[in-house]
């Protein structure tokens, strides 16, 4: 998946940019757009979250199967000067991770193949600060990396539910920190400004919730359990 994001991202440039940069047409289009002090906007994207397992004991791995899901939110954009501007992106991101354990987990315990699989459901309201930095204008684009920190509160992570694993509950932390990394381009068309941009998000705080039963299969070889994920966003100024 994050293969494909980069691949589109960068047919995406590529096209424009040699359009951009080997046509004749020099007129600049929204040429006076950046110079708000505040601009807003909203976004529509991809999603793909995966597990990174840290363990106590060399035991197989535990498996991630990661879906691609959905996210909108909204943009607010403060200019700081030509190339600086700090943005607030608040946004709904809902996706499904699938873990996948392995029998050796389970030695010497009975368990049937439910007891391997658990569905993680999860819908965060993610919260990020952003410093965005961008090159000169060049004709009607403008690349730029971005980075910064944000926060999650996952709707779903049932952190606060009595029951564990051992009738079915797979439980996480409901906030969740993350620093993010990006690049994307800015599109300048008559009437708006379209960014297609790519980022990668790496949470900071161990977010499972362990068993009551200190020597649970599920949770008692995991030292820590950390999201790390892919955003595709299409922005729309």
């Amino acid at each position: 998946m994050k293969r494909v994001f980069v691949i589109l991202i960068l047919l995406i440039a590529s096209q424009t940019v040699s359009a951009q940069l080997f046509s004749k047409e020099k007129i600049k289009n929204n040429e006076n757009f950046d110079k708000a002090l505040l601009s807003w906007g909203f976004f529509l994207g991809l999603n793909n979250y995966d597990y990174q397992f840290n363990y106590e004991e060399d035991l197989e791995d535990i498996l991630v199967e990661t879906n691609v899901g959905f996210s909108v939110g909204l943009v607010s954009n403060l200019r700081i000067n030509e190339h600086l501007d700090l943005r607030f992106e608040p946004g709904l991101y809902i996706t499904q991770r699938n873990i996948q354990y392995d029998p050796s987990y389970f030695n010497g315990l009975e368990f049937n193949d439910s007891d391997l699989l658990r569905e993680v459901k999860s819908t965060y309201v993610h919260f990020p600060l952003l410093l965005k930095i961008s090159t000169k204008r060049l004709n009607n684009f403008k690349p730029f990396i971005v980075g910064g920190i944000s926060t999650s509160l996952n709707l779903s992570s049932n952190e606060e539910n009595p029951d564990d694993n051992s009738v079915g509950q797979f439980r996480t932390k409901k906030n969740v920190l993350f620093y993010e990394l990006g690049f994307g381009i800015d599109f300048y068309n008559q009437w708006f400004k379209f960014t297609p941009s790519i980022r990668g998000i790496f949470a900071l705080n161990d977010e499972i919730v362990r068993d009551v039963d200190p020597n649970s299969p599920w949770t008692s070889n995991v030292t820590s359990m950390k999201t790390r994920g892919v955003f595709l966003n299409f922005t729309f100024q």
